[in-house]
């Protein structure tokens, strides 16, 4: 806001001297354009660039300032010469040169207030004098500004816009984009038909995000334009979130030497960070163009421009292959055929109010004029005035001309407005008007809505902003030729963006879009492990094992039941194995049990038919035949253990298992405890020993079963059998190799202690073959029983280590059924093949020998015990 009238005053007379002071300058200046008018304009345009040695205006800009300023001309013509806007009022204009520096265009915005000041206090009522006490020379009092067009850098409009407030004075700028200048608090007079480069920002990283870029580098020139542009780009991205900044680099407003070279070596640093957002003017852009020319790096950055690069082929020229590629932004604009004709007709004789045309025309058509009766140089050609732009030199429509004819008539349109309110019925201006009251036109402007220049919509948000309304090009090759390429409309950004990916072209793979990322993004199966402070940054972390990837930052465990799929995104379940009777497993023990079985068959069948012969006699019938049952039992319970796991199933293994070597072994260790016994009593006495008859041995071993029997019994009742899919069992490291088991819920040691009594039993039965090893041999049992207890022992010695080795193996199930199947047949096989084969070959194939045996000598006969009468006594003859 504007301060109050007495806290001014000071301020006012303080300035007075300095307002002189600039006017003086004025006259030793090129001076100003002026047009009469009711109202007057003031005007701001950077006719001259920056001086350089101390200078402070040095060449000519025939774009953006000439161009610009006969823009500011063209539109007063066409507002004065419009019948039906502000009817009877002209407008008069007072146009300054700013030579491109903010301290100098303060200098020559002073000139604008001058009235203002004059207004306040006369200079012999506040006691101003020359020296020597002569009164100040009067001058003709200057024009009342009633608004400001301009200026056209940022930095420039921050500098006029803190004098322009103080008095009151609105401004509209036509190119001045910086955000800070969106602060009403501070730039309350201050608007602009141009959008704000935080619109402009947010665009850029809409491009960045559709580019699926998340990781890019910054680069401003020094200044207000440069550094609130990234600084916008950069708090946008952040709360927009997905895009992070490698480096903000600055260049300094004086480079020195090597100074790009050290710009492109820091961008280096980062080289993921392909993205360069670049906020610099035209100079700065081609210099780093030329730095990453020079470095070998043609092709390597990916330059985001923005609307100081626009679609300019100065920046870029002789620099095309480096530029291929580059996106750039430029506010939404049209060329105004109006303009055209109008400036193209401007000559040296219709064209005297433009103090610097004459300037102009040397430059543009590279000639000289004769000035002051001294001819020009013999190395410039003279220039004869008939010269004609557009026909002896080329011409293209500077890009801002259309925002300088939308602030001059938005000006316009607000004085009209406020010449209706304030004026109904007037046709000039009337008391209500003069002076035209700042504040008022202030208000005015704020609330005008036109359709401009170019057809677009005008107007001005609480901030004094334009829309925001973009066009994005890029600049392509043309059939491989960078130097042959142009920019090419590529999207369109009005608050949300429109860009059309499939025009992109890019050096290499052309229709690839390049990265810029600061880590490529993990596979399937991986997880991101953020770098601290960098949320653009990760490393990537396999979901490996039984891990599954959540999301992109977590993993967790497949449920038991389940493995991870091959890339490990998901989960899915684990297949489930048992040993088939068509498995490869299963063979073995299926043939060994179907010829064990068939062989028992054989031998209990021999001997039920040759019941009473004296061989089957003599090796104990009723033993025998409870024998020869336990090894069927041995043999019969490997289908149960191939068969598919049951409640029913389950029980007749827990049942079984044992039952067969129990029922064996029961019957071989009543046999030889019974030899043992009766050779041990035959030593000391001829009187026999106890429970020696058959039914005492039937007894003895029934009980000895018994026990195996109860104790099953007792488990099947405490813990009732059932079938559990075991998916711990083959967990193996490879998540592929993972089945889950589907067995009876019997474990290694239960199926150990099924057979533990049997094993117990095969010991004993062990030992006393040990002890009946020296019985004479016509007790033909007790080696042969011998021999078999030893080959068993042997057997189930070597089944303990295979059976437990293995249990970590992937193949577990099968290894161990088959061997624990393969190791009872064996046994069932050794007792079966040493006991009864060869007694029934002899009753088979050689009946002569099945008779009765001579009795022994007395001599033989002494040395032993009377034999006991029973079928066994046969073996004593």
């Amino acid at each position: 806001m504007a301060l109050p009238r007495r806290a001014r005053e000071p301020l006012l007379v303080a300035l007075l001297p300095l307002a002189w002071l600039a006017q003086a300058g004025l006259a030793r200046a090129a001076g100003s354009v002026r047009l009469a008018g009711g109202l007057t304009l003031g005007g701001l345009f950077p006719v001259h660039a920056r001086g350089a040695a101390g200078r402070a205006c040095g060449p000519l800009k025939k774009e953006q300032g000439v161009h610009r300023l006969e823009a500011m001309l063209y539109a007063l013509d066409r507002v004065n010469a419009d019948p039906e806007l502000l009817p009877g009022v002209r407008l008069g204009a007072r146009l300054l040169d700013t030579c491109s520096r903010d301290t100098y265009a303060l200098e020559q915005a002073l000139s604008f207030v001058q009235a203002l000041i004059r207004g306040r206090g006369d200079g012999d009522e506040v006691g101003l004098r020359c020296p020597g006490g002569v009164p100040p020379l009067r001058t003709a009092p200057p024009e009342r500004v009633v608004a400001v067009v301009g200026a056209s850098a940022s930095s420039v409009s921050i500098m006029v816009a803190n004098v322009l407030r103080l008095f009151a004075i609105p401004q509209i700028s036509y190119a001045s984009t910086a955000p800070e200048l969106s602060d009403s608090t501070r730039y309350d007079f201050f608007s602009r038909v141009v959008p704000p480069d935080s619109y402009q920002a947010q665009a850029m990283v809409d491009i960045v995000r559709a580019l699926g870029w998340n990781y890019v580098s910054t680069l401003a020139s020094e200044g207000n334009y440069g550094e609130s542009g990234v600084e916008a780009f950069v708090q946008i991205s952040r709360e927009a979130g997905g895009v992070c900044i490698a480096q903000s680099i600055k260049i300094p407003r004086e480079p020195k030497p090597g100074e790009f070279n050290k710009v492109i070596r820091r961008l280096m640093e980062t080289p993921n960070a392909r993205g360069i957002i670049i906020f610099a003017n035209e100079d700065d852009i081609r210099r780093v163009l030329e730095a990453a020319r020079q470095a070998n790096l043609t092709g390597h950055f990916l330059w985001v421009g923005s609307d100081s690069w626009g679609a300019k082929t100065s920046p870029i020229l002789s620099l095309e292959d480096v530029a291929v590629g580059a996106i750039t932004i430029l506010p939404k604009r049209a060329s105004i055929d109006g303009f055209d004709q109008y400036f193209m007709t401007r000559s040296l004789e219709n064209n005297r109010r433009n103090i610097w045309f004459a300037e102009f025309w040397e430059e543009n058509f590279n000639c000289k004029l004769t000035s002051s009766g001294t001819q020009s140089d013999d190395s410039t050609r003279k220039c004869t005035g008939e010269e004609r732009i557009g026909r002896d030199s080329t011409y293209e429509q500077e890009g801002k001309v259309q925002f300088v004819i939308d602030a001059v008539y938005a000006i316009a349109h607000a004085l009209h407005s406020m010449h209706q309110a304030l004026c109904p019925g007037h046709t000039g201006l009337c008391p209500a008007m003069e002076p035209t009251d700042g504040r008022t036109l202030l208000q005015y402007i704020r609330a005008v809505r036109f359709n401009g220049s170019a057809g677009t919509p005008v107007m001005f948000n609480e901030n004094g902003d334009a829309p925001g309304r973009y066009d994005i090009f890029q600049y392509q090759a043309t059939n491989g030729s960078a130097s042959s390429g142009g920019y090419q409309t590529v999207g369109q950004w009005a608050e949300t963006l429109r860009l059309d990916v499939e025009a992109l072209q890019w050096s290499g793979d052309p229709h690839e879009v390049p990265s810029s990322l600061c880590s490529l993004p993990c596979g399937p199966g991986e997880r991101k492990k953020m770098v601290k402070g960098v949320p653009c940054c990760w490393h990537c972390e396999a979901c490996d094992g039984y891990r599954f990837q959540v999301d992109e930052f977590t993993c967790e465990a497949c449920p038991g039941d389940m493995r991870p799929t091959p890339n490990h995104t998901g989960c899915r379940p684990t297949p489930v194995v048992r040993l088939s009777w068509s498995s490869p497993w299963a063979a073995l023990p299926l043939l060994l049990a179907v010829l064990g079985i068939m062989a028992t068959t054989t031998v209990v069948a021999t001997f039920m038919r040759h019941n009473n012969t004296p061989i089957v006699r003599a090796s104990g019938r009723e033993l025998s035949y409870v024998l020869l049952t336990g090894i069927f039992l041995i043999y019969a319970i490997t289908f149960l253990m191939v068969a598919e796991p049951g409640a029913v199933v389950c029980a007749t293994r827990r049942l079984f298992l044992g039952l067969g070597t129990t029922l064996s072994y029961s019957a071989l260790l009543t046999k030889t405890n019974r030899i043992y016994r009766i050779f041990e009593r035959g030593k000391r006495s001829v009187t026999p020993p106890p429970f020696i008859s058959p039914t005492s041995q039937l007894v003895i071993t029934f009980s000895l079963t018994s026990l195996q029997v109860v104790g099953v019994i007792a488990w099947l009742g405490a813990r009732p059998p059932h079938s559990v899919i075991d998916y711990e069992e083959q967990r193996t490291v490879d998540p592929e190799q993972a089945r889950g088991v589907l067995k009876c819920d019997m474990s290694d040691l239960s199926l150990i202690g099924c057979l533990g009594y049997s094993l117990l039993l095969m010991v004993t039965c062990t030992v006393y073959a040990i002890k009946a090893r020296g019985v004479p041999e016509t007790f033909n049992e007790a080696k042969p029983i011998g021999f078999t207890m030893y080959t068993t022992c042997i057997i189930w010695l070597a089944f303990v280590p295979i059976f437990f080795g293995t249990a970590q193996s992937a193949e577990k199930i099968y290894i161990q059924t088959t061997t624990l199947t393969v190791s009872l047949s064996l046994s069932a096989s050794v007792s079966l093949g040493m006991l009864y084969v060869p007694k029934t070959y002899i009753i088979l194939f050689h009946p002569e020998q099945n008779v009765q045996k001579r009795k022994r000598s007395l001599k033989a006969t002494s040395t032993v015990a009377a034999p006991p009468k029973g079928e066994d006594a046969e073996d004593h003859k």
